[in-house]
């Protein structure tokens, strides 16, 4: 399985296959049995002195480290129903792209003083590249350049376009600007700015060209993400911290890479310590520390339950920076410094949730990673565990996987059909303006290999700020995100999968008594569709599943009893019956769905601002003219359902 990160890490065994004598023949694999019972495959792994390194009664199964001698004595018998003798989980793809020579970056950050800015570049490839265009942009009230450097050149006076608001410069051969290892584009302009940083940060745009294929461009940036990251106010769930939902009596368990204890992390709005348990699950003990090597965790933490007061223009807002700041965190660690982990160590850890649920009272289980699906879902051990975390009474939220554009690149265990599993938008840096958030090409699509619509829902998911620990492998390997106020932004559906666990702890501390599948429901029911103007979906519902997720329309319109229809959970968990998905293969070799031709629309998708698009049925109805209607050929009634919704409204307003 894989951390959702920038970077990729390939998930392998936590023990790896070693060899421990000289003889080919007597070398150990590390395998997992499954049979009847977990305690029948540990006699069996005993009895022919073998090592036992997990004990997984959840799935009736063990993990043990085995000579093929050892493995094949083990293996007559007919109490051994399968084994795995390769828990690589994610093995190589030999038809994945070759990495690209485009390595540049630069830093989130641009950093200004009155006459001028810097922007930090990086080079990682361990070769110079030269530049072969400049071309920036400016308000014309800053004056003409009168300073310009990049990388190892700089150009003053008479050498700069005398011309005020913009400049375009191309260079050939050896005098080329070249960038190695870090570097700098910096800017003097003849009148000086009093504006904010983040203001002219998004005034100015810069393009440098290294390349056929390789143009960095300067990123916009927020108003102010240190004292608000937007995301709260986007789902709906500041309005519920202003009524002092935040999560309250409700444990979500983080199974990721650990626990960075700073106190918006470690401690509740009250100043409260709310970690109420650590579990190494590659150890397979409780533990004092769950040190975060890598930072993921810490971060998704921080965007699930950051309890940090939102500020605007200095003052407090009631509400505050995680979706849910006051939940119970119950940390399971079960990933390494690398972002990598081992099967049996995410079975471990999922069994360990459901052994302390009542103890800790785990509600809640986050599962922000994913990998290539190797078997049908109903044979994925870790989905098999997961299987029974949702019988338990466990809401389970999953990534979808940032593999995309593709079809069928939603991971395991996303691609378990019972869970609500989460793709990502992103809000092209104008957090309350959701004319122009997209379903960006990294979220993975659906169907699964089993034909069920995935994801389930999307959230945002695109730069968002939160905390991590300081030195970790995400902030060494990538300091261009790191904000001078020691936030960090991420992207990718890892952040969305924790932002929707957060409104899962909203929704339960509202109704604790809520099912996973109502749950479920609530969220899918009342998500906003992506609709263009001509009345069909922007997306596919393998792009955006329901739609864009709301906790307060999934509190008054969210319906219940509609989650998981079709299918059988304790005939999955039994083997007596496993399901298909409805999704089907056209004539022509495309993936789709019965009657998905007449429903989507036929007009790409835009990344960013749109004419045509808008999320949700109520915006979608009142940007229409008066009068206006949908085609009477569209499979969708839009405005039959706008009055139910208004009318539903009104009832709740009276």
């Amino acid at each position: 399985m894989r951390l959702m990160a920038h970077t990729r890490a390939i998930l392998t065994a936590a023990i790896a296959a070693t060899s421990l004598c000289t003889s080919a023949s007597e070398e150990h694999l590390h395998v997992m049995l499954q049979g009847e019972s977990a305690s029948a495959m540990a006699d069996l792994v005993q009895a022919q002195g073998g090592e036992l390194t997990h004990k997984l009664p959840v799935i009736d199964a063990v993990g043990a480290q085995l000579s093929r001698a050892q493995l094949d004595a083990i293996l007559t018998s007919d109490e051994v129903l399968r084994h795995i003798d390769d828990l690589a989980f994610d093995p190589p793809d030999d038809n994945r792209p070759e990495r690209t020579s485009c390595d540049v970056g630069g830093y989130l950050q641009l950093q200004f003083d009155e006459l001028g800015l810097e922007w930090q570049l990086l080079n990682k490839t361990d070769k110079a590249v030269r530049a072969s265009q400049l071309t920036l942009d400016w308000p014309h009230e800053w004056g003409a350049a009168t300073m310009l450097s990049l990388g190892d050149t700089q150009w003053t006076g008479s050498q700069l376009p005398s011309a005020p608001g913009g400049l375009t410069l191309n260079f050939t051969g050896d005098k080329a600007p070249a960038l190695r290892g870090s570097g700098h584009l910096k800017v003097r302009f003849a009148n000086s700015s009093k504006r904010p940083g983040p203001e002219r940060q998004n005034l100015f745009s810069s393009e440098i060209t290294f390349g056929p294929d390789c143009t960095l461009s300067s990123p916009p940036a927020y108003p102010d993400n240190h004292n608000d990251f937007y995301y709260a106010t986007v789902t709906g769930a500041d309005n519920l911290h202003r009524h002092h939902i935040r999560g309250q009596g409700v444990t979500v368990a983080m199974l990721d890479s650990g626990l960075w204890e700073h106190d918006s992390l470690a401690l509740d709005t009250s100043g409260a310590p709310r970690v109420v348990a650590r579990y190494d699950a590659i150890s397979g003990h409780e533990v004092n520390e769950a040190f975060d090597e890598s930072g993921h965790g810490s971060h998704l933490t921080s965007v699930l339950a950051h309890s940090g007061p939102t500020l605007r223009d200095g003052k407090a807002t009631g509400t505050y920076k995680g979706i849910a700041p006051d939940v119970k965190l119950a940390v399971i660690k079960a990933f390494n410094v690398e972002g990598q982990g081992g099967m049996l160590d995410i079975v471990r850890g999922v069994q360990w949730a459901i052994d302390n649920q009542a103890k800790h009272n785990i509600r809640v289980l986050n599962l922000s990673f994913a990998s290539r699906p190797r078997w049908p879902y109903f044979l994925d051990p870790v989905n098999q565990a997961v299987m029974r975390a949702w019988q338990a009474g466990i809401v389970v939220v999953a990534a979808a996987g940032n593999e995309g554009p593709e079809p069928m690149s939603v991971g395991s265990p996303g691609n378990l059909p019972y869970i609500i599993t989460v793709g990502a938008v992103t809000d092209s840096w104008t957090p309350l303006d959701r004319s122009d958030d997209y379903v960006p090409d990294f979220s993975s699509r659906g169907p699964t290999p089993s034909a069920h619509i995935k994801p389930d829902i999307v959230a945002p998911g695109g730069h968002m700020t939160g905390l991590t620990r300081p030195g970790s492998s995400l902030t060494t390997d990538h300091p261009e995100y790191l904000l001078d106020t020691g936030e960090f932004v991420m992207t990718g559906s890892s952040q969305a999968a924790a932002l929707v666990s957060g409104l899962v702890a909203l929704l339960l501390q509202l109704e604790p008594q809520l099912t996973p599948d109502n749950v479920k429901c609530m969220l899918t029911s009342s998500a906003d569709p992506a609709i263009n103007r001509d009345g069909l979906l922007a997306y596919s519902p393998f792009e955006q599943g329901q739609g864009y997720v709301s906790v307060t329309r999934a509190l008054t319109l969210g319906a219940r009893d509609c989650a998981n229809e079709g299918l059988n959970l304790e005939h999955d968990i039994s083997g007596k019956d496993h399901f298909e998905g409805p999704a089907v293969m056209s004539e022509d070799g495309e993936i789709t769905l019965p009657g998905l031709e007449q429903m989507l629309s036929p007009a790409p998708p835009a990344k960013g601002a749109s004419d045509i698009r808008t999320w949700g049925v109520k915006a979608h109805i009142e940007r229409l003219p008066p009068g206006a209607s949908d085609s009477p050929d569209s499979p969708f009634n839009w405005e039959q359902l706008y009055q139910i919704e208004k009318k539903r409204m009104e009832e709740i307003g009276n």
